[in-house]
């Protein structure tokens, strides 16, 4: 995989970070998703790994688990801290989470893993934490995820506008060895306009491109072509994300 900045990533959420809860409608959805896999069960001890603004987090808490919030982002964890959502907060790398082996009941990752440089060491790192008889559940993003957004940019230009995702094999390869179970989630969201469609994507922060943009704003032209190549539906803009629900258990 490409070089990673995890600077640049932090910086990205930190700057979305007071935003974010009213753009999160894919995280709500998604997060469901994750839920159903992982099916009912209570967790003493919970790691919420990449936690954001701490929904997630909050969940865990108030269904009794003592719960340790990390992310990348101070500024998303000052957001958690402010919400009370969790028990502990750590600004930390998933990818080098410095804490001992063994400590949680469940290690809950929810769209944060695309952001690593390396899936199979954060998968590593994440399994590493988990308690003997413990789990780790994560989602991550596929690459056929916002086919709608790279057709319409391909009207403007040639560069990239999101990120590439893995396919679903390689996340696969990526759990080679651990006893897991899968399912994949497609969540489509409606937007008026294309604007608002790119505008949802920057309020949660995830507007890093780690092979860099172009610092240019987007010409009233540009948006006309973009707008005309958008793939609509029923008058609508939709944006679909491919997901990848895992769920491995601690051996």
């Amino acid at each position: 995989m490409s070089p990673v900045n995890k600077q640049a990533v932090a910086a990205a959420f930190g700057r979305a970070a007071q935003s974010y809860s009213r753009h999160d409608e894919l995280q709500r959805l998604s997060a469901r998703g994750l839920l159903a896999a992982l099916g009912e069960s209570r967790f003493a001890q919970v790691l919420d790994a990449g936690c954001g603004p701490g929904g997630n987090s909050r969940y865990w808490r108030a269904a009794g688990s003592h719960v340790t919030a990390l992310d990348l982002s101070a500024q998303m964890l000052d957001e958690a801290r402010q919400q009370q959502s969790a028990d502990r907060y750590l600004v930390a790398d998933i990818e080098a989470i410095p804490l001992e082996d063994a400590q949680f009941d469940l290690v809950w990752s929810h769209l944060a893993v695309q952001w690593c440089a390396s899936l199979p060491q954060a998968l590593r790192e994440l399994y590493r934490v988990a308690r003997p008889g413990g789990t780790v559940a994560f989602t991550t993003l596929l690459e056929s995820s916002l086919p709608e957004l790279n057709q319409a940019w391909k009207a403007v230009d040639e560069q990239p506008h999101a990120n590439r995702f893995l396919a679903h094999e390689q996340v696969i390869q990526a759990l080679a060895g651990w006893r897991y179970r899968s399912v994949v989630q497609t969540v489509t969201l409606e937007f008026s306009d294309a604007l608002s469609a790119m505008r949802s994507l920057k309020g949660i922060g995830a507007t890093h491109l780690h092979a860099g943009r172009e610092k240019k704003p987007l010409t009233r032209g540009q948006l006309q072509r973009l707008e005309l190549a958008w793939p609509q539906e029923r008058g609508q803009f939709p944006l679909s994300y491919h997901l990848f629900h895992g769920i491995i258990e601690r051996d």
